[in-house]
């Protein structure tokens, strides 16, 4: 029996440089089974409506990663999302490009920062010189080494979640979550000789800009979890180098200041975090906050059930987090 056709009302982005001014939306109506890809839409658009229009695919199989782009304004493969789903909870479907990366034409976009980020972390085995891997063999890895990696291999490269990041749209330097996922790999691998010194040079290159909001994981079609990957990094690089710079002395501060009376003090955490010269720069910004809340600037009291925070921190102590190699 054949499938029943939907009404798929589409819009798309459209941006030719050499001959639009703006970007625009071109409509485009449809008639097509719920399962049907939006990738499928798309091409259906360019060969029975419009040839111009532009994007990327290869593989239609969720394999290449060629074809990422906003699907109602979500992160997603076009070959891996249907369009039922889509026209069921929005009532039609808006096509734009990733985010955070120059459009060259319609729903392709220049990828070079991105690639460019990915090679800073250099994503390939480092030798140990003094450890140097066989030559005449491989060299084995045992189960537990090899879970390790968590679900980094999955990894396609597809940009989906730096397309979602919005640490990448607020600050250039940081790598995205993508590159930090590869990182992780390559840290935690018994065969690379360079684990702290990757450790040591990501801290001032972006680590500590992850604002942990979690959309790169959601965006993910490969369920790799880059935020879980990124906060392991963390962790990693304070077991190696402490607090070396600010966003790790903050975490290091969060966790101790909180430790004290269950309660964040926000003063004594500006202090851990910036020391007293950073202080003495954000008075302008203390005198607006007192303003504003006066008891910020006060030194909490502790809170009762005190001894129920201290059994929480004597659990994340025991907890069997990942150890740098």
């Amino acid at each position: 029996m054949a499938a029943e056709l939907l009404d798929v009302p589409l819009d798309v982005y459209r941006f030719d440089p050499q001959r639009d001014k703006k970007p625009h939306y071109a409509h485009y109506d449809l008639k097509l089974p719920a399962h049907t890809p939006v990738l499928s839409a798309l091409l259906k658009v360019r060969t029975d409506l419009d040839p111009t229009l532009t994007l990327r695919y290869s593989c239609r199989s969720a394999i290449c990663g060629s074809c990422a782009m906003l699907v109602n304004s979500k992160s997603r493969l076009a070959c891996q999302t249907p369009i039922g789903p889509e026209l069921a909870r929005h009532g039609r479907i808006v096509i734009d490009p990733m985010r955070n990366q120059p459009v060259l034409r319609d729903l392709v976009v220049d990828a070079d920062t991105f690639w460019q980020n990915y090679r800073k972390i250099e994503p390939h085995l480092i030798p140990d010189e003094q450890h140097p891997l066989p030559t005449d063999r491989e060299s084995p890895m045992t189960p537990e080494e090899v879970d390790r990696f968590q679900e980094t291999p999955r990894c396609i490269a597809c940009g989906a979640c730096y397309s979602a990041c919005p640490a990448v749209e607020a600050d250039a330097a940081f790598p995205g979550p993508m590159a930090l996922a590869k990182l992780y790999r390559f840290v935690v691998d018994p065969r690379d000789g360079a684990t702290e010194a990757r450790l040591v040079k990501i801290q001032p290159e972006g680590l500590w800009l992850c604002l942990r909001c979690h959309l790169c994981t959601e965006a993910c079609p490969k369920d790799v979890r880059p935020s879980e990957r990124i906060r392991d990094l963390k962790e990693m690089a304070i077991a190696v180098q402490g607090g070396s710079e600010n966003g790790s002395r903050h975490a290091i501060g969060f966790k101790d200041n909180i430790r004290e009376k269950g309660i964040l003090n926000e003063m004594k955490l500006v202090r851990q975090t910036s020391g007293i010269a950073g202080m003495l720069s954000q008075i302008p910004q203390g005198i607006k906050l007192a303003r504003k809340k006066p008891e910020l600037l006060r030194s909490p009291h502790r809170i009762a059930g005190q001894d129920e925070v201290e059994k929480l921190y004597e659990i994340l102590d025991g907890d069997d987090r990942p150890e740098t190699p």
